[in-house]
């Protein structure tokens, strides 16, 4: 009795892929079945069983399978051909009826075995199964697999036309569009891809209008309909050439457009989180939650902020809400790490690279991982993690671990090539200028540069407090302690920020203005109660007030030890 064919294509229609699977033992295994006499049947059979596998996520069975159905593919021409001689001879007429026909497509097999390989990590195996696809025979979904696949080999022009064959079957592939945008091709050539009418219409409208908006582009609210991609597209190329700013303003023009769009907040959301605006990447992602709190896709960037916000209530909730989402996702494990860092800095680390083992890609895996290394004194072995970051995706926060890297160990030239690299990337960057200034004030002979460089990013971004500490710490280094208070009593009449209460109570209290000491100390605390700096300040500072050594070793009921941590927290505070 033969198994039934159509019954086990109901099961992968169904989704019942675990029954279908185990429908197709039986199936592939019919005596009925004459492999010899049969062969498109047994390769038909096999397809059938391959793909209840593959969707089942047994991906190596399914590339076994896949490629015993191509093998019985491949014998159906020589007995067509011993076929045709022999009826040929007879001289007897044949029908097509009488030849075996495969009813398998070898292209679409080739393309499941790549995704399979895909699945596993194993880009090189697919890579080869795909470039035996003809390109003449390659579909939609085969160029998009392709065109991932030159890229993460960095084959860059393969890759680029397969994302332009993309968008030439159907301009709204989003996933292609960013792609093109990050290898570096112009708004303009991916333009050129998109349907004529939509294109024109574009044109003329920023023709039309005369009084263009701040951005020098026109407002959003003639031809909105027909627009918005090209406004996506432009917003992508901004951000994948660092244009930042540029990138906001037409993300924020689109949302105009597309009220609570997650996937535009959570472009903005992950732009704001590179660049340093935390509190508008916090209120991103908190309005992402409340629209979809089943969002995983960048919410490891949402960790990060939270733990730079000392807010591990928040942090703790996150983590235990993607753990009930999607447990496999490397995000999860980013955040398991950030939630870790500092208690645990070995599970920490194990987190982060389980998230680069599920994808090796993961852009904030490796950024995660290389700060954990810094925090664990193995800058080297941080400078490979933040090289890894960079070359999937070159941002400010690699190259600010670099430099940091390398001035741990002395590297000052390749820490200093490493932030001017950073600023030829992003020439209006404040925090790129920062850096450069930090490299600088490593050395006493650099620091009037980096006073310079300091100075500089603060009139490109007068709001930037890292510079604003930055120029502080440099005062103090030199002396200057006047100015330092000077310039942080400044900023604290503009902002109200802990960091900035914190560095102003440790200049106070080093120059013996203990009492004013204590009421910036207590601001901090009042602004952010889980700051560290500021509960050791204060703790320090108490017991100054009270004419006690802070660094003389406290006594216990049992014996006298040595605290140890003394001089550590002078060099944190002071």
């Amino acid at each position: 009795m033969d198994v039934p064919k159509d019954q086990m294509s109901t099961l992968l229609d169904c989704g019942l892929y675990n029954s279908a699977q185990m429908l197709g033992c039986f199936l592939v295994s019919s005596s009925s079945v004459n492999n010899d006499s049969s062969p498109h049947l047994k390769a038909e059979n096999l397809a059938l069983h391959g793909d209840a596998l593959f969707r089942d996520k047994e991906y190596k069975r399914a590339i076994h399978v896949y490629k015993q159905a191509l093998q019985y593919h491949k014998i159906i021409p020589k007995i067509n051909a011993t076929t045709r001689s022999s009826l040929s001879t007879s001289n007897r007429s044949s029908s097509p009826n009488n030849f075996n026909v495969s009813a398998i497509n070898e292209n679409e097999v080739k393309f499941k075995i790549a995704s399979c390989h895909c699945a596993i990590n194993e880009n090189r195996a697919a890579l080869a199964e795909m470039e035996a696809i003809p390109s003449k025979s390659r579909n939609l979904q085969m160029n998009l697999l392709l065109g991932k696949l030159y890229r993460y080999s960095k084959h860059i022009r393969p890759a680029i036309a397969c994302y332009k064959e993309c968008l030439r079957h159907c301009p709204y592939i989003i996933e292609a569009i960013t792609s093109l945008a990050e290898l570096g091709v112009q708004a303009k050539d991916i333009f050129s891809l998109l349907p004529q009418k939509i294109v024109i219409i574009f044109c003329v409208s920023n023709l039309m209008f005369k009084t263009p908006n701040r951005s020098g582009r026109p407002p959003f609210d003639q031809f909105e309909s027909n627009r918005w991609l090209q406004r996506y597209v432009e917003a992508q190329c901004c951000i994948a050439s660092n244009d930042y700013k540029g990138g906001l303003e037409l993300f924020s023009e689109l949302l105009q457009r597309f009220p609570n769009n997650v996937h535009i907040l959570l472009e903005m959301a992950k732009v704001e989180a590179i660049i340093g605006k935390n509190d508008e990447a916090i209120m991103n992602f908190e309005k992402i939650r409340s629209i979809d709190p089943y969002v995983v896709t960048y919410m490891d960037e949402y960790a990060m902020l939270l733990k730079l916000k000392s807010d591990p209530l928040k942090l703790n909730k996150l983590v235990h809400d993607l753990l009930n989402i999607d447990p496999a996702r490397p995000e999860v494990f980013v955040a398991l790490s950030v939630l870790c860092e500092g208690k645990d800095d070995r599970a920490a680390l194990t987190n982060a690279e389980k998230s680069i083992r599920i994808d090796e890609r993961h852009i904030t895996g490796h950024i995660v991982k290389g700060n954990l290394f810094l925090s664990m004194n193995q800058p080297e072995a941080a400078v490979v993690a933040f090289r890894s970051a960079q070359e999937l995706r070159p941002d400010l926060r690699s190259y600010q671990g670099l430099v940091r890297s390398y001035l741990a160990v002395s590297k000052t030239k390749e820490a200093l090539y490493a932030a001017r690299e950073a600023m030829k990337a992003m020439p209006q960057s404040a925090k790129a200028l920062k850096l450069v200034g930090d490299v600088y004030a490593s050395n006493s002979s650099g620091r009037e540069k980096a006073k310079k460089f300091y100075e500089s990013a603060l009139r490109l971004e007068p709001g930037y407090l890292g510079a604003a500490l930055a120029l502080v710490d440099l005062h103090v280094m030199e002396g200057r302690n006047y100015e330092a208070v000077t310039l942080l009593e400044r900023y604290l009449k503009d902002w109200t920020d802990d960091s900035l209460h914190v560095k102003l109570a440790q200049i106070l209290a080093a120059t013996n203005m203990l009492q004013d000491s204590l009421s910036h100390y207590q601001a901090a605390l009042r602004i952010n109660p889980q700051n560290e700096s500021a509960k050791k300040g204060l703790e320090r500072l108490e017991k100054l007030m009270k004419g006690v050594d802070p660094d003389a070793p406290e006594e216990e009921e049992e014996n006298d030890g040595d605290d140890g941590d003394g001089d550590a927290e002078e060099a944190e505070l002071l």
